[in-house]
C-alpha cells in the first residue's frame, strides 16, 4: 500500500500561496489595463450612426446632429438606453431602437408620429397621432387641413374615435367636421367647415351617432321649408328630447314690420325651428 506523502513544509506552502496571489493580482491588473485600453482607444470610438425608418419630418443627418452632443462613451461603453432616449427627444420621433454593430457602428430604427389632428385650443400646435397619443411638433412643422379636437387630456383617444365615427355621418350634407370638442361633463360639440356649430349632447357613442344621423337625414327637409339648403345651416342643438333646434342663415325671428319699428335694435338672431324625430 502506498504511503501518504507528508505535507509540504510551511515555507513551501507560503511560497505557493504568494505565487497564486501574485498571479491573480497580475491577472486583475492585466484585465483592468485591457479594459482601460479598450475604453480609451480611439479605434473603438463610435464611428458611424446609421439611421433608418420612414422619415417624413426629420432626416438622418439632422437626427445625428441632434443626438451627437448627448452621446458619451465608445462602442463598448455607450449607454444604449440613454442613446434611445436622446433620439426620442427629437421632434416627431415616436419610437426608436438602438443596436451595436461591430466594430464601431450604431444602427437606429426610427418611427415618426403621423399627425391626424390638432389637439387642444386653437392657439396650441399640439398634435394627435392615429394611436390617440398627443405630441409636440417644433414651430413651423404644423400640418395643414387637419381637424382640431379638444377635451380632457386623458380622453384624447376617445375624442379621436368619435371624430372617426362622425366624419362620415356629415358627408351626405357635404360638410366636414372642422372641430370636435368633448366637455368635462361629457357633451359633444361639432363645428363644420361651413362654421355651423352643432351641439350633439351626451350619452354613449352609439346614442350620439344615432342622434346625429337623424339630424342629417331630416335637416334638409327643415331647411327646404324656409327656402334654404343645408349649407345655410348656422347652428343646431340636438339636446332636445323630441327633436332639435336649428338656426338658418337668412331666417330671422322678427318680421320686416317689426324690424322697421325698431331700427336701433341689433340684428335679430336666426329663428329656432324644431324637427321631430324620425
Amino acid at each position: 500500500m502506498a504511503q501518504a506523502l507528508p505535507p509540504p513544509p510551511f515555507d513551501v506552502r507560503l511560497m505557493n500561496m504568494t505565487a497564486t496571489v501574485l498571479f491573480l493580482g497580475f491577472g486583475v491588473f492585466a484585465l483592468g489595463a485591457a479594459v482601460w485600453w479598450v475604453m480609451r482607444n480611439p479605434a473603438f470610438a463610435v464611428g458611424r450612426i446609421v439611421v433608418q425608418g420612414d422619415l417624413a419630418h426629420n432626416s438622418a443627418a439632422t437626427l445625428r446632429e441632434h443626438v451627437a452632443p448627448r452621446l458619451d462613451g465608445n462602442f463598448f461603453t455607450i449607454d444604449l438606453e440613454r442613446t434611445r432616449e436622446a433620439f426620442l427627444s427629437a421632434p416627431w420621433v415616436r419610437s426608436a431602437t438602438v443596436q451595436r454593430e461591430f466594430p464601431n457602428r450604431l444602427r437606429v430604427v426610427i418611427q415618426e408620429h403621423q399627425a391626424v389632428a390638432y389637439w387642444g385650443p386653437a392657439s396650441d400646435s399640439t398634435l394627435l397621432n392615429p394611436q390617440g397619443e398627443v405630441f409636440e411638433a417644433e414651430g413651423g412643422d404644423e400640418e395643414d387641413d387637419l381637424p382640431r379636437l379638444q377635451g380632457p387630456a386623458a380622453d384624447a383617444p376617445v375624442v379621436l374615435a368619435m371624430y372617426r365615427r362622425l366624419e362620415p355621418v356629415f358627408a351626405p350634407l357635404g360638410m366636414d367636421v372642422e372641430e370636435l370638442a368633448l366637455s368635462p361633463r361629457g357633451g359633444w360639440r361639432v363645428r363644420t367647415d361651413g362654421d355651423a356649430v352643432i351641439e350633439l349632447g351626451g350619452g354613449t357613442p352609439e346614442q350620439v351617432v344615432a342622434r346625429t344621423q337623424r339630424f342629417v337625414r331630416t335637416v334638409g327637409e327643415v331647411a327646404a321649408k324656409y327656402g334654404r339648403k343645408p349649407d345655410a345651416l348656422e347652428g343646431a342643438d340636438l339636446r332636445h328630447t323630441d327633436g332639435y333646434a336649428v338656426r338658418l342663415r337668412g331666417v330671422t325671428t322678427v318680421t320686416a314690420e317689426q324690424a322697421a319699428r325698431a331700427p336701433q335694435a341689433p340684428r335679430a338672431r336666426p329663428a329656432a325651428h324644431a324637427a321631430g324625430r324620425r
